[in-house]
């Protein structure tokens, strides 16, 4: 892919801009979080033309925006926010993405890496037994007629409800793992039937299990509100999303939104970016059959919770309340969210797309949990299997300049192709061993897809977003053990 040579202006160290005269067509500038060094590799692809892109749709605010990890994607860049007046403007699938709620969820301990050391073969190994993962796996749960429409519609409340669980995970989850505008009438038979046997999978690809140590604190107190500390404390990650039901959704409503673009006369310069308007029949639709594939991805995650909180009990030996296996967040990215945001003074109903970026909600925000409402809502940013994964928490700036957004991750820095090229999963299963981190995957080849070097280093993304002001840095963790798809 060529480099991009477009019109690019530094507005400071962390900040760089694409003014909407770029492009004849352009509402808005585009508003891009990187810092010298990281802006080399974004220019090595075409994302920054995408981020100028999505700038056309109609009623976008303020900027089309884009995050640290930001890299070539289907329509919007990964690492891509943009809202949309929902009076407006457009709802757009590829501005959510194909993994809808595609998340991370985090559960703290009360083990330290003492007492999980002699024991993390046995239980990467118990955990790769007791979470089916991989390209197409099925799942454990056999779901009666018609049940995957109560899991469309309740999300994890449905999971914790069959026994998955508890009711106080849904108090840390997003929107309580449930979005409200979910209507399964509105999911086609054939992603209810791809979805069907998969609740409960971990997937393939970038998604994963980590059992991880916490090796640096930033903010004790807010850390401490989390239940995260001391140094040494065992945590665990659930990355995951919507499996096949998410993608076949994605695909459904992008040809609904093609034909859609017709009739209601938008011309944009990308097909994939192709939309209607949120409050058209088209737009209702998708938004009810995004939140019902977003929903599905909390009932996943919590479902592999229950069953990574049995697989501790059962190589540990001991309860799982004196594990201390207990929620800190569950936050979701690939999403739009139906949203209300202070603009010039005003409260407006806008729809935030999300793709490849999370939620960053600061403290005192109205939709966040009791316990969380003086620090702010936590972020989860992990990193590749190789290197460190972040804690932090979303920030008043954030809200005024991002919609409540920050990054997802690393962002990769070689396709899954080129990777493959240039690794061999043995060399990479092999430096991990050698870097004491345990690793189980259902492909020795797809780990080339995924080694350190396919990624940025997350370190380097964390921190533009901690200095440009999107989250704040509370703590990071390493990892001890790892189960990929």
């Amino acid at each position: 892919m060529s480099k991009w040579s477009g019109t690019l202006e530094r507005l400071d160290n962390h900040r760089w801009r694409i003014p909407a005269s770029y492009k004849p067509g352009m509402r808005v500038d585009g508003l891009i979080y990187t810092d010298e060094d990281m802006l080399q590799d974004i220019l090595s692809d075409q994302s920054l033309e995408q981020v100028a892109n999505v700038a056309f749709l109609p009623g976008i605010l303020r900027h089309s925006l884009a995050m640290p990890d930001i890299h070539w994607g289907y329509g919007f860049p990964i690492g891509g926010v943009a809202a949309m007046d929902f009076d407006e403007g457009v709802i757009s699938p590829g501005g959510v993405g194909f993994d809808i709620n595609c998340g991370v969820r985090l559960l703290r301990t009360n083990l330290s890496e003492p007492e999980i050391q002699p024991n993390v073969k046995q239980l990467i190994d118990q955990l790769f037994r007791d979470v089916p993962s991989g390209l197409g796996s099925s799942g454990r749960i056999k779901l009666k007629s018609n049940e995957i429409d109560r899991v469309l519609m309740q999300g994890a409340r449905w999971a914790v409800d069959s026994g998955y669980g508890h009711p106080q995970d849904l108090e840390a989850t997003e929107e309580r793992g449930q979005m409200a505008s979910a209507d399964a009438a509105h999911v086609s038979a054939k992603a209810k039937q791809r979805g069907a046997p998969q609740l409960g999978t971990l997937g393939s690809g970038n998604h994963f299990l980590e059992v991880a140590v916490v090796d640096e604190i930033y903010e004790p107190e807010t850390a401490a509100a989390m239940g995260i500390g001391p140094l040494g404390q065992i945590v665990l990650y659930i990355h995951c999303g919507s499996r096949g039901l998410g993608h076949q959704v994605a695909d459904d409503y992008i040809a609904t939104m093609v034909a859609a673009m017709k009739h209601y006369k938008i011309e944009l310069p990308d097909r994939q970016l192709a939309c209607a308007p949120l409050t058209s029949p088209e737009g209702k639709a998708y938004l009810a059959a995004m939140s019902s594939a977003a929903n599905y991805a909390w009932a996943n995650r919590q479902c592999i919770a229950h069953w990574a909180r049995e697989s501790f009990c059962r190589v540990l030996g001991r309860p799982e309340a004196e594990l201390g296996l207990e929620m800190v967040y569950d936050v979701g990215h690939n999403m739009g969210k139906i949203e209300t945001h202070e603009m010039d003074g005003k409260r407006v109903k806008l729809c935030v797309h999300r793709k490849g970026a999370t939620r960053a909600f600061p403290a005192g925000h109205p939709d966040l949990p009791e316990r969380y409402a003086a620090i702010g809502q936590p972020v989860l940013i992990p990193g590749d299997m190789g290197r460190y994964s972040f804690i932090l928490v979303g920030t008043r700036k954030a809200m005024e300049e991002a919609f409540g957004s920050t990054c997802h991750g690393a962002g990769r820095a070689k396709s899954r192709g080129a990777a493959k090229k240039a690794m061999q999963g043995r060399a990479v299963l092999e430096s991990l061993q050698s870097r004491g981190i345990t690793v189980r995957a259902g492909s020795i080849g797809g780990l080339a897809e995924e080694a350190s070097e396919a990624y940025k280093d997350v370190s380097h993304v964390v921190r533009v977003a901690h200095n440009a002001g999107l989250s704040r840095l509370v703590a990071r963790t390493r990892p001890v053990g790892v189960v990929k798809g």
